[in-house]
């Protein structure tokens, strides 16, 4: 399976560079503009050069945007065929991978990945006369200033920001400096190497609080690796998980359509109409083109529709800042439903198969398992190794029920895999 439910990801080995080439000459054979980028890591490089060489043998126009945030490289696709970011967003440093994009700055989606892949195994070759070229290009400015355009702060407030390293990096503490935001910056450059990892978890930044409390500041934006993430803090230093930031940003800019994701808390349809997903921001943003004023997944996967239908974690990351100059956001989060849900991971080499064996249609997309108080989803990671269970209730005991009936159905299935070999 090439594609997972963000694109192609894994672990930087010859492979990948190999089929970063193959990829970008399957997308040449549809698309003749296209517009590429690259996260911070030490392998973007040389896989978006070899992507670019695809291109380039199919006879495209392929134009090199440098080190950029996923989003902005689907801001870029506005004006092209198609997008490529090479990043492995979240992901420790050793993995890579691509994100393929369509110009409305929606992922590909699944009939769109099936015919890349038929296309893998066809001739490419343009011709020697007719090769593509590339066009280098400051793809950040425009994408700033579309930003600035569209979000004003109406005072002066100060932020901590954490780009954790990432290509964030590039543009979110610039961008809001010229929004008006005094900035603290911690982790913004991009120096290949990951200084936190780099999926922004509470665990993962618990030095966040203390610098908030002692500049001061109204909060912290923080990002993944490519950015198309964005998490938060309060003024009080309290990390916002991602079922608040869902609903905040749905109340703040008047959503009653709204599309997340299976795991998120069921608290969101206290305050809008809702429609579920798969886990998996391409199916976000897939079903917004159908549906929704707005959608999200709790794992910091933003998407406003009339801006883009690509996660956006820079316009998320200003966004909190407009409305943080207007409000005290802990007032905000004190005031929504909030139910006790538990998040939990296990390594899994084999997650694939044995979530199969509990009856998953899709493993990456599990099951879900509903009572009249909570509800349990069990899936297989779409970019790692491991399995998730997610489980909420309507009080804690009735959570940490729902998520043990997870675990004995997850291990019942591990024996019965075991068994089966």
């Amino acid at each position: 399976m090439l594609f997972g439910s963000s694109g192609i990801r894994r672990v930087f080995k010859r492979d990948l560079l190999e089929i970063s080439e193959n990829i970008g000459c399957a997308v040449a054979k549809r698309s003749k503009r296209i517009v590429t980028g690259r996260d911070a890591r030490t392998t973007g490089r040389i896989l978006q050069n070899a992507f670019m060489a695809g291109a380039l043998y199919s006879g495209a126009e392929v134009t090199d945007g440098g080190i950029a945030p996923t989003p902005t490289v689907a801001f870029a696709a506005k004006k092209r065929d198609a997008g490529c970011c090479v990043t492995a967003s979240h992901n420790p440093e050793e993995y890579n991978g691509l994100k393929l994009i369509n110009p409305d700055g929606s992922a590909f989606t699944k009939n769109q990945q099936t015919d890349i892949e038929k296309l893998l195994h066809e001739r490419c070759d343009a011709g020697w006369q007719h090769q593509g070229r590339i066009i280098t290009e400051d793809i950040i400015g425009p994408h700033k200033n579309a930003i600035l355009d569209s979000i004003s702060i109406n005072r002066e407030i100060r932020m901590v920001v954490d780009c954790g390293g990432g290509a964030g990096s590039m543009i979110t503490p610039e961008l809001l400096k010229s929004a008006g935001v005094r900035t603290d910056c911690i982790n913004c450059n991009v120096s290949g190497r990951f200084p936190r990892p780099s999926e922004p978890l509470e665990k993962n930044l618990s030095y966040i609080r203390n610098m908030i409390l002692k500049t001061g500041s109204a909060g912290a934006v923080i990002h993944d690796g490519d950015a198309d993430r964005f998490m938060a803090f309060d003024e009080k230093g309290r990390y916002i998980g991602g079922d608040h930031l869902l609903m905040l940003f749905s109340e703040y800019v008047g959503a009653k359509k709204v599309v997340t994701t299976s795991d998120a808390s069921m608290a969101i349809e206290e305050i809008a109409d809702v429609r579920r997903t798969p886990v998996g921001d391409s199916f976000v943003s897939e079903e917004l083109l159908r549906w929704g004023d707005f959608g999200g997944e709790p794992s910091g996967s933003w998407i406003f529709p009339k801006h883009s239908l690509c996660p956006d974690g820079i316009y998320a990351g200003a966004l909190f800042c407009s409305i943080a100059a207007e409000n005290k956001v802990s007032a905000l989060i004190d005031e929504m439903p909030d139910y006790p849900i538990l998040r939990s991971s296990y390594m899994c080499k084999n997650g694939r198969e044995i979530i199969t064996i509990l009856g998953a249609e899709n493993p990456t997309d599990g099951i879900r398992i509903t009572d009249e108080d909570g509800w349990c989803l069990i899936r297989a990671s779409g970019t790692e190794p491991k399995v998730r269970i997610t489980a909420e209730g309507k009080t804690e005991e009735t959570a940490k029920k729902m998520e043990e009936r997870g675990l004995d159905l997850l291990s019942s299935a591990g024996k019965r895999y075991k068994q089966s070999k």
